[in-house]
């Protein structure tokens, strides 16, 4: 299985990182190493001081697809979870300066922690979905599926372009607003409709 990532996918994200805002998906990837399943700790590396949380929906492929029509894209996921994608901000900084790829970023081992998922049919508007994050306890990030730039449909049949999604393939569908840095013996609570999906403690 694959971890596919989508990135400024919300707006006001986009510029809290002073990125421009994309007319198309951006995406890239995370190797399977980097999933942390519910229960376990993330344990914090030691090539990086400044990791940030970016809480996501994320999708579950349940069948194998390429070049997806968009109005078909529905058909391709069953179920719907909540992750993390962990990112060591300051080394990201370094490769962008330096015009390099910057998956050691965000691919490392133990950065996506995902929860366990729900059944699509379990929500009664899937553009009406609310999720947020807690940082110790506090409210630090909150994000609405009706505010994506890109939908899950889209983001479905762009990525089919270039990329087969096979079964058990992961969709991580952007952040919101709020990242931020975390630190060892930090809490992260992650609510999708405000059920705690994933409680992650920071090692």
């Amino acid at each position: 299985m694959k971890i596919i990532c989508i990135g400024r996918n919300y707006i006001e994200h986009a510029h809290e990182l002073n990125n421009p805002v994309p007319a198309e998906p951006v995406f890239f990837m995370k190797p399977e190493t980097a999933l942390i399943r519910a229960g376990l700790p993330f344990f914090y590396p030691d090539f990086s001081k400044d990791v940030h949380f970016e809480v996501e929906l994320v999708l579950h492929i349940c069948k194998l697809g390429k070049h997806i029509s968009e109005k078909f894209a529905h058909t391709y996921y069953d179920k719907i979870g909540i992750g993390i994608d962990f990112t060591a901000r300051d080394v990201q900084s370094i490769c962008k300066q330096k015009g390099l790829p910057w998956e050691i970023a965000k691919a490392f081992d133990g950065s996506a922690p995902v929860s366990k998922f729900i059944s699509r049919e379990n929500f009664a508007d899937l553009y009406d979905i609310n999720f947020s994050l807690e940082k110790n306890n506090e409210t630090v990030q909150k994000g609405n599926s009706g505010m994506m730039i890109f939908n899950f449909e889209k983001i479905i049949a762009y990525v089919s372009r270039f990329v087969t999604l096979k079964i058990g393939d992961l969709i991580f569908t952007g952040t919101p607003a709020g990242v931020g840095p975390v630190s060892i013996d930090d809490n992260l609570k992650a609510y999708i409709e405000g059920k705690k999906m994933l409680d992650l403690d920071i090692k």
